[in-house]
């Protein structure tokens, strides 16, 4: 990609529904707070392209923000798989052995019929070779955000998976002729 590209990555609105769910692409976003989604309006830039996941939280969030965002199918969340639809007490009370090892590596362990968070970075890593050079908007997931910060940074998937990317926050990440530069992680806008 020639050019750089500078990257506002705002990560979705919160979740309609039971807290500790891992949500279908279907799942509503709760758009109630409209100061703070007014408020990350503003921090936008003007002129730039939008993009989002193709799940339904992101693109009302992103709809919320004013944007008319060009769908990406690699910045979908990470594929849990048989385990989306179910609550995350639930599955440690009734997941077994499963669940249990998953977590003991949850940057390479697979849920069943599902994707490790490795697999997400290298799918997000194809994502982003789409992005063309200019200011682009980004509604996504926080592991889609994680991801980014993984190929920023060079960091390995566990150690990507320690940031803390809250709901309607906003991460700026250039990508410059040299290299990458973070500019901002989770910072809340009000």
């Amino acid at each position: 990609m020639e050019g750089e590209t500078f990257l506002w990555l705002i990560r979705h609105a919160v979740v309609e529904g039971l807290a500790g769910t891992i949500h279908a692409a279907d799942a509503r976003a709760d758009l109630g707070d409209h100061a703070k989604l007014a408020a990350l309006r503003h921090r936008l830039p003007r002129d730039g392209t939008s993009y989002a996941s193709p799940s339904r939280r992101t693109v009302e969030t992103a709809r919320a923000l004013g944007l008319e965002p060009a769908l990406v199918s690699e910045f979908r969340e990470q594929d849990f798989g048989d385990w989306t639809g179910h609550r995350h007490d639930e599955l440690a009370a009734s997941g077994g052995e499963t669940y249990a090892r998953f977590w003991r590596d949850p940057a390479r362990g697979r849920p069943p019929n599902g994707e490790s968070f490795a697999d997400q970075v290298a799918r997000v890593r194809s994502g982003l070779a789409r992005i063309d050079a200019g200011s682009a908007t980004l509604v996504v997931h926080s592991g889609t955000i994680r991801a980014v910060l993984c190929i920023a940074l060079d960091l390995t998937p566990d150690a990507a998976l320690r940031f803390v990317i809250d709901p309607l926050s906003l991460t700026r990440i250039d990508r410059l002729a040299r290299g990458w530069r973070v500019v901002c992680v989770n910072q809340q806008v009000s």
